[in-house]
């Protein structure tokens, strides 16, 4: 079963550099959007973007407009692109066997 959610457009980008005090992959994103897709603040996602995907902890920020993030460290995103949120499953992993790998 799938689920349609509204889309996600990222509406700023921050870049830190290697001396900052915070750094890394970050998602910011209002709570009421985070609970509509089942999200919890802290959790990883995967970022699927138009060009790559990665991993990213998420945080709540209720002063962005709906259906808007803000993203942080994660390469190959640009402000104004649609981008779609996965809850990572770490409870149901694929198991690799020789025909997988």
């Amino acid at each position: 079963m799938s689920r349609a959610f509204p889309p996600l457009q990222i509406v700023g980008f921050i870049a830190t550099r290697r001396d900052d005090a915070e750094r890394g992959p970050l998602v910011r994103l209002r709570s009421d959007d985070a609970r509509l897709r089942l999200i919890d603040e802290g959790e990883l996602v995967w970022v699927y973007g138009p060009r790559r995907h990665e991993l990213a902890p998420v945080v709540y920020d209720d002063t962005l407009p709906r259906g808007g993030i803000v993203v942080r460290d994660l390469a190959g995103l640009a402000v104004t692109e649609i981008v779609r949120l996965i809850k990572m499953d770490i409870d149901h992993r694929p198991v690799l066997t020789t025909k997988l790998a």
